[in-house]
């Protein structure tokens, strides 16, 4: 990917996908893949940082004779994760109009 992914836009990624439902690490590292070359040994420390800040809890859940670490978010993630969608639309709208230059879809 071109542009370079700073911490703030990998928090929001990480809560983005975990506010559409539990899930465990492994499955947040796939759909990360999606849109990022985000590796799975750098997705831990973020996974911790936010449950450190209180924006996750975790349980656990049997799969296949092991357990599974699920995360998902707690009210102060919920808010934080509102927050980073409030703040990518005003973000997304001026990048927009600085580079596709106020016109739709860069096309006069």
């Amino acid at each position: 990917m071109t542009y370079q992914l700073g911490a703030a836009l990998t928090d929001a990624i990480v809560l983005a996908i975990i506010a559409k439902g539990d899930t465990y690490g492994y499955s947040i590292s796939q759909e990360m893949k999606k849109v990022t070359d985000l590796k799975e040994s750098t997705l831990y420390p973020v996974l911790r940082r936010l449950q450190n800040h209180g924006y996750l809890g975790t349980y656990d859940q049997p799969f296949q004779g092991r357990n599974r670490k699920y995360y998902y978010l707690t009210p102060e993630g919920k808010k934080q994760y509102q927050h980073f969608v409030d703040e990518w639309i005003t973000y997304r709208a001026g990048i927009e109009e600085i580079i596709l230059g106020g016109t739709k879809n860069g096309q006069e």
